[in-house]
């Protein structure tokens, strides 16, 4: 038997606003139909400090493959570099996935490589 990956859902208080219940069907809903286990989700208020750096901290803790958002409002319109390097970022709202991308080989950096003579 294969074990579902794993998923974070996350959103902000604030910007849910009396759709935050909503919200957070949605995110239930659409990890069970992505065929992702939902570990929780984050809720976090507009004062929380570095939100992200404790997002990531969360999913790494969750062993998360994936945060789920209502829509990129949720991360103040922009998308989280730092939390995409971590896991993938799929939002419902358009439903879009934000994969990671893999860190490059070792030795394969644009600095590394000699000049032809």
């Amino acid at each position: 038997m294969t074990t579902k990956p794993t998923a974070i859902g996350y959103l902000r208080r604030d910007i849910s606003g009396i759709s935050q219940n909503w919200h957070e069907t949605q995110i239930r809903s659409l990890a069970q139909r992505l065929g992702y286990t939902l570990s929780k989700t984050i809720v976090f208020g507009p004062r929380t400090h570095d939100p992200i750096a404790r997002l990531i901290t969360a999913a790494r803790n969750a062993a998360a493959r994936a945060v789920i958002t209502p829509c990129l409002w949720h991360f103040s319109s922009h998308l989280p570099a730092e939390l995409i390097a971590e896991c993938d970022l799929i939002t419902i709202t358009p439903h879009h996935t934000y994969t990671r991308r893999p860190p490059p080989p070792v030795g394969d950096s644009l600095g590394s490589r000699t000049p032809m003579a």
